[in-house]
Parts: C-alpha cells; structure tokens; sequence
C-alpha cells in the first residue's frame, strides 16, 4: 500500500462519520460535508490503486 491509498481510505471514513452524523442531527452541511470528503477520499485511494498497479506492471516487466 502507498500513502495515497491510505490517506484516501481515512478520508472515506472521516466523510461517511461526518455524513452520519449530519443525518442523525439534521445538519445538511455536515452531511454534504461528509459526502465530498468521502468522495475526495475515493479518488484519491483510486489513484493511489492505480499507482499501485502501474508500479507492479513496471515491476514485472
């Protein structure tokens, strides 16, 4: 695992607490909050897979 796809999956799970907590409390900021971090955090463990991936390719060749 590189630093991108660690960051990226606690990203993820910082955003779905914060989106949670936001439906719990009826604070739709804190839920859209929790969602674009969520998202952010995705694409960033996404490029860190591919990166990931690209490097192994490059490994084995």
């Amino acid at each position: 695992m590189n630093k991108d796809q660690v960051k990226g999956r606690v990203k993820e799970a910082e955003g779905a607490a914060k989106e949670v907590a936001g439906k719990v409390s009826g604070k739709d900021s804190l839920e859209l909050e929790g969602k674009l971090l969520k998202a952010a955090g995705k694409a960033q463990a996404s490029f860190g897979d591919t990166r990931n991936a690209t490097r192994k390719d490059k490994d084995s060749t």
